[in-house]
């Protein structure tokens, strides 16, 4: 029987590249979507929907989840927390009911802003205590515990990751990812008047979605393995961890980020202002992110899983046709 995986969010920056990948590894990819469904295996779903939701599921009947889709934007969630619990933590405790009843192995895409970030803490361990700073690493973290009191070991994983980058959906251009929209500011600065002020405080470890998704694949593969062996494998189900890191090892903040499109585009900076202060304290809307969250990822390279990730200038450089002649 040819192995099938359902992933949600399907149209979003990651959740493209995950059903691109377990297709290249030979799965039967489906992804589910809402505003942007539509387009070939993409189903539309509102994952909020539990009567929707237990239909798409009883239709394609997949041995792995995928949960991508979530409020993943900090500043939405502090406007809106209700709305946020309701996608962050209640739809992912339905999806994990489901995978749990259905012996479904599930992976939920969670985030380093679970943790606090403050100065000197870094890198975390999966183990670390979490203490989120805002109603987004909240929310992702009550879905991790949904997650984990609802399955039982070997059938789930939160992975968490961080700030992501990768191939945008032209409609939107680059407003899909926080590295991503760096490049329109950067932009923007080049039309002179006012500068545009750029974060040089916070630390951030952008990774590529394509790495992400192949991570994804590799853990499927893994304990998919393990929970079906027959005869058992070595490793037994409650051996394994319920919660992975990956992240890359490209430490930047925002204004680093510039820079580097800066060399990249062969632009100056001098429409860019760095701004040390203001990422210290909550912005206007009450929203107080991490200084530095770096990801451990030791216990992926454990499994046997590689962590390596794209060199970030030259997948740039690809991306926009800058080459170096």
């Amino acid at each position: 029987m040819d192995q099938s995986a359902l992933i949600t969010g399907a149209t979003g920056l990651l959740g493209r590249q995950v059903v691109k990948s377990f297709n290249d590894a030979g799965w039967k990819a489906v992804g589910t979507g809402f505003s942007r469904a539509g387009q070939a295996n993409i189903l539309k779903v509102d994952i909020q929907d539990e009567v929707q939701v237990t239909k798409v599921l009883d239709e394609v009947k997949p041995q792995v989840i995928i949960h991508c889709a979530a409020d993943r934007q900090p500043d939405s969630c502090t406007q809106n927390p209700e709305g946020a619990r309701r996608l962050n933590v209640q739809a992912t405790a339905t999806l994990a009911s489901y995978a749990a009843a259905h012996s479904i192995f599930l992976v939920y895409i969670s985030t380093d802003y679970v943790f606090p970030g403050q100065p000197g803490q870094a890198p975390f361990k999966s183990t670390d205590k979490p203490q989120p700073t805002n109603i987004y690493g909240q929310t992702k973290l009550d879905g991790e515990q949904a997650v984990l009191d609802i399955s039982k070991p070997g059938q789930a994983v939160a992975l968490r990751v961080p700030v992501l980058y990768g191939e945008t959906d032209p409609k939107d251009n680059n407003k899909e990812s926080a590295v991503n929209v760096l490049m329109d500011a950067l932009w923007k600065s080049q039309k002179g008047g006012e500068k545009v002020v750029m974060d040089d405080y916070a630390i951030r470890y952008p990774t590529n979605t394509s790495d992400v998704a192949r991570v994804c694949v590799d853990i499927a593969k893994f304990y998919t393995s393990v929970t079906s062996a027959e005869p058992p494998s070595s490793k037994k189900p409650e051996d394994l961890p319920r919660i992975l890191q990956f992240s890359s090892e490209d430490r930047m903040t925002k204004y680093e980020i510039v820079q580097k499109f800066g060399e990249i585009m062969d632009l100056p900076l001098d429409g860019i202002e760095a701004d040390r202060e203001s990422g210290k304290k909550p912005g206007k809307d009450g929203t107080l992110r991490p200084y530095d969250c770096h990801l451990d990822t030791s216990d992926l390279t454990q499994l046997g899983i590689d962590v390596s990730t794209v060199d970030f200038v030259a997948w740039w450089r690809r991306w926009v046709g800058a080459y170096r002649h």
